[in-house]
């Protein structure tokens, strides 16, 4: 097709356009594709230039991320040369569809998946115009292509594509995403695959090691592009262009393939299991994954050692280096890194909110739970919803921006599994032994008399604190306390609104931290209640807390957030860095939190909770029952 596309001319309008479909979108940091002159694009194939991509297929040994070898060469080269790697390998006009929104020529295609320049491991490409590239990819059920760009961002001209590259079996199941299921015994197991349910029967093959096999089925979904949110028109000055383009309807889609969960029950406590991914093909034969392993949960309240994870606001990044839709450097890589070297540590994983930042560009939720799988594979791995999931203007979001990209949570929801009685409305609660978790959506109304308002109510109320004494609550966006500059600035130092109802319940329940996102860093209040702090202390908390500590856990890899120059009375420890929380609870009385960078894994921060079942009954303000003076 590429030959014929010479022949008749390319519009490379169609695949620029993809570029700056989100121009005025919320972001963190420089989009780099927004660089790029789309009114300057042209197409210039040159016989003397080439891309040859190697080895052709990937995969051979089952294997779902490889690296492969780019040789380019150019007639011309310039240090602002570069390559896209584009997938569906055609990315020509001729694969735009007819109704799409933007009616008026040229229609939008799709964009490239990630970028990288010609001389980013050639330095001497400028002088010989031959260069060569190491870059890695993930199976992502289609094929791809490496298209060469001279002309640089501002005049860019396509003057050379490759061969096409596939994975040996594009369709098998890859990426398994396990989550907590509805009941503290229900092990959930989520996959991704290009197997339709008329195509292969999907189920989980699981047992004891030593003990029964069991199969399990799982059920299959998928949306199409209508499912995604469209065009917005806002004629208030608040938005500086007319017109807002989804890039999830339009340039951003890209078949998500099939997503199966299976749910496996009646595990025993605190138990090692096996699993494995397979397809039942019509012919009888199996498609199979590899073998994995998890530790089932403890029994709510079982005393053991119970160690937890928790960060917001990862996204994700290209080991290659590539520059793609969002850059977040190598926070999010380290993350992850420091994650799966303590893995044998850890027991759960909380992910609360902006997962990976698609924000329409929807490749990206393929390439993100490619990145977790060392961890999403081996202990739970449960989310909250943010705005970079959720929110687009009149979709019911309680924000009524454009941070989800036209999203409006069908990715989240899918992608990912989680104990919700709707998982439209992402609030739901989970249990962990000595742990129970509330965990909010904050891109739906939480304010006193709302649905959601009542859920956190019973969700807090209807513990057992003698046997899960610690109660957490999570949420993406601050309800609480942060000393980020956009909330200093609001006056407010949370979400407007944010504590006006619910620092009554964390009161009256007792809740021992709340823990959010959102904003790019690490920081932590003393226990406080209606902004007084009810405990000086800052490393090692003996009895009663009198108020709850709020936490900010955002810096999981997006670019920074900064803090106020303010120093506030609350405010006990704060750090502009990339990194994560860990909790780990000892037994009933003893509970440890730690704060590690992404950088090294160690710890930066720390604090202790002693105490027994009577300081967590003993009255504080607001926080008493009714009593009678009646014998």
């Amino acid at each position: 097709y590429w030959v014929g596309m010479k022949v008749a001319g390319f519009t490379l309008l169609a695949v620029f356009l993809a570029l700056v479909s989100l121009e005025g979108v919320a972001s963190h940091g420089v989009q780099p594709l927004s660089r790029i002159s789309i009114h300057k694009a042209v197409v210039a194939l040159d016989d003397r230039a080439y891309v040859k991509a190697s080895p052709s297929v990937l995969g051979l040994s089952g294997q779902n991320v490889e690296w492969l070898t780019i040789e380019l060469s150019s007639p011309n080269p310039s240090i602002e040369d570069w390559i896209g790697v584009f997938s569906p390998a055609n990315f020509s006009s001729s694969t735009c569809l007819p109704d799409n929104p933007r009616t008026t020529p040229p229609l939008l295609c799709t964009a490239p998946i990630k970028y990288q320049y010609a001389n980013y491991t050639s330095p001497t490409y400028k002088d010989t115009g031959k260069g060569s590239l190491r870059l890695q990819l993930i199976n992502q059920r289609s094929d791809f292509s490496f298209a060469l760009f001279t002309g640089g961002l501002l005049n860019p001209k396509l003057v050379a594509v490759s061969n096409i590259v596939a994975f040996a079996n594009p369709n098998a199941p890859v990426y398994p995403r396990l989550a907590q299921g509805t009941t503290w015994n229900e092990m959930t197991v989520t996959w991704t695959s290009g197997y339709g349910i008329n195509e292969a029967e999907p189920f989980v093959e699981w047992g004891q090691e030593g003990g029964e096999k069991k199969r399990s089925p799982a059920g299959t979904l998928t949306f199409d592009r209508s499912s995604m949110c469209g065009v917005y028109k806002d004629f208030s000055v608040r938005v500086s262009i007319y017109h807002k383009c989804a890039p999830a309807r339009t340039v951003g889609w890209r078949d998500p393939g099939f997503i199966h969960t299976s749910f496996l029950k009646e595990l025993w406590p605190n138990s090692m299991y096996f699993y494995k991914l397979g397809h039942k093909l019509s012919n009888g034969t199996c498609v199979w994954s590899q073998v994995y392993n998890f530790k089932s949960s403890p029994y709510p309240g079982q005393n053991s050692l119970q160690r937890v994870v928790i960060f917001g606001d990862m996204g994700k990044d290209e080991a290659d280096g590539s520059n793609e839709y969002n850059n977040f450097q190598r926070g999010s890589l380290n993350t992850t890194r420091e994650i799966v070297r303590d893995l044998k540590n850890i027991d759960i994983v909380f992910h609360i909110g902006d997962i990976c930042y698609a924000n329409g560009y929807l490749s990206q939720w393929d390439q993100f739970t490619s990145q977790i799988e060392p961890i999403a594979k081996t202990v739970p791995y449960m989310i909250a919803s943010g705005n970079h999931e959720r929110d687009w203007p009149g979709t019911g979001s309680f924000y009524g921006n454009l941070d989800s990209g036209g999203e409006c949570g069908v990715l989240a929801q899918s992608m990912f599994y989680v104990p919700a009685e709707n998982r439209a409305k992402f609030w739901y609660s989970t249990d962990y032994g000595m742990f129970r978790f509330c965990i909010a959506d904050t891109e739906h109304d939480w304010r006193e008399g709302s649905e959601q308002y009542r859920f956190i109510e019973h969700c807090l109320a209807s513990v057992d604190r003698q046997k899960q004494p610690w109660l957490i609550f999570l949420a993406h966006r601050v309800l609480g306390y942060s000393s980020g500059s956009y909330y200093v600035d609001e006056g407010s130092f949370a979400e407007p609104m944010g504590r006006e109802g619910l620092q009554k319940l964390w009161q009256k329940y007792k809740v021992d931290i709340a823990m959010y996102g959102h904003v790019h860093n690490y920081e932590r209040t003393c226990p406080i209640y209606q902004n007084v702090c009810t405990d000086n202390e800052k490393h090692y908390y003996k009895g009663t807390l009198n108020g709850t500590i709020h936490v900010v856990a955002g810096g999981g890899g997006a670019s920074l957030s900064y803090f106020a120059p303010i120093q506030t009375l609350w405010s006990i420890y704060r750090d502009y860095d990339y990194g994560f929380v860990k909790l780990t609870a000892f037994d009933h009385s003893n509970l440890l939190f730690e704060y590690k960078k992404s950088r090294d894994g160690e710890v930066y921060d720390s604090f202790r909770i002693s105490r027994d079942y009577r300081d967590i009954l003993a009255c504080t303000v607001d926080s008493c029952p009714s009593m009678t003076l009646a014998s």
